[in-house]
């Protein structure tokens, strides 16, 4: 029998028998709120900011809104499978940890604590080649579970060969390749506090502890931090990248490759002709173009061109169990959740996360009961309705 997350609720109801209730908020659009209260503003901002004046990040919500479940009755939904096949792995529900780096600001353990808390619940975690821990020491904390890396494509090859090399030795399974950060967006929140991790060594420790990259420093970082943290600004991301340069990925990585910050049609078709496996419908959370289509107003139209040829997953917005339902019915076939669990680690480490997990599931789990269905694969377009009430 299929695991069925929705038992959480009822857990939650006979810890209560008991005088416990949750150490967080179950509601998880109120962990934002939670986590400006008990964090400094410099790293909620860098966490919770968004590109210009936060346009896109709303939009991203709002689009989701105005998707409205149409729910089906009297259909068997006693037994329920959330389980499906996302790039050959075989997942115990449509979702995986985003990769979110810098996590050392929002907690000690960083992404160490929140790498087991996806292990812990059978989730893949994303590690952010931004991250303030070592991409093997990640690996070690999580044992065999799922875990995919992400790429920010260096402007030096040697760097990158060598990351994707030590990703590949320590099991991470599938490369996440960020396109949409060639340069850092113009974020107000973090230039209102002068904050940018980067620049004090938060957030270089896959490049600090990467032979290639310690080749080009005169002198071990010890001894000139201020000179590792510039040589890292210098070759970070680089603008100058186009289609052709993705077969340079292809020759250094054997498994499957996913681009990330995927919003137009015919770039889908591109990632799909340059032999990529998928994408990620996203638009970075609303943190690199302001005034930026939502994402989830661009996922139905990138499914519909390359749906049959590439694996479409979705990030942007995602909140809770009902958005990952319009999330499926609208093309993806999983979601990456970003800001929520990095608020559930900020407030309470591993717990934090996994009880992210298990709220988001729970919820989804319930919705598509409730909605008449009994597995991710048979939502479909045709079970949202689009509320036009705003409209003239």
């Amino acid at each position: 029998m299929a695991k069925h997350w929705a038992d959480f609720q009822y857990e939650i109801y006979l810890n209560g028998m008991t005088g416990a209730v949750p150490r967080l908020p179950t509601d998880l659009t109120r962990l934002e709120e939670l986590t400006e209260q008990r964090l400094g503003p410099g790293p909620v901002g860098y966490v919770a900011g968004s590109a210009g004046n936060g346009s896109t990040a709303r939009a991203n919500r709002a689009a989701l809104e105005r998707r409205r479940i149409v729910p089906r009755m009297l259909r068997d939904v006693h037994e329920r499978d959330l389980s499906v096949e996302v790039l050959g792995r075989s997942l115990p529900a449509p979702l995986a940890l985003a990769p979110v780096g810098v996590l050392s600001i929002m907690h000690p353990e960083a992404e160490s604590a929140a790498a087991r808390g996806a292990a812990a619940q059978g989730v893949p975690f994303i590690l952010s080649s931004a991250s303030s821990t070592p991409i093997e020491q990640v690996a070690e904390a999580m044992g065999d579970a799922e875990r995919w890396f992400q790429l920010y494509w260096s402007k030096d090859r040697e760097v990158t060969r060598s990351l994707l090399g030590r990703a590949r030795a320590s099991g991470y399974s599938v490369l996440v390749v960020t396109l949409d950060t060639p340069l850092l967006a113009w974020r107000p929140r973090d230039l209102d506090q002068a904050y940018l991790p980067f620049l004090h060594g938060v957030g270089t420790a896959n490049y600090f502890t990467d032979p290639a990259f310690l080749a080009g420093l005169a002198k071990p970082v010890h001894e000139d931090p201020n000179a590792a943290v510039m040589h890292f600004v210098s070759l970070f991301a680089d603008p100058g990248k186009t289609w052709p340069d993705l077969a340079f990925l292809r020759e250094q990585w054997a498994g499957p490759i996913v681009l990330k910050g995927v919003l137009h049609p015919d770039d889908a078709r591109l990632a799909a002709d340059a032999g990529m496996d998928g994408v990620v419908v996203s638009n970075h959370g609303g943190r690199q173009v302001a005034g930026s289509v939502a994402a989830a107003d661009a996922l139905p139209r990138v499914a519909r061109a390359v749906g049959d040829r590439l694996t479409v997953l979705f990030d942007s917005g995602v909140r809770t169990g009902d958005d990952v339902f319009k999330a499926l019915a609208l093309g993806a076939r999983a979601v990456l959740l970003g800001r929520p669990y990095v608020y559930g680690l900020g407030l309470d480490g591993q717990p934090g996360v996994e009880h992210v997990i298990r709220c988001l599931l729970a919820e989804f789990d319930l919705t598509l009961a409730l909605s008449g269905h009994t597995a991710p694969t048979t939502i479909a377009p045709t079970d949202l309705a689009e509320d036009n009430t705003d409209q003239p």
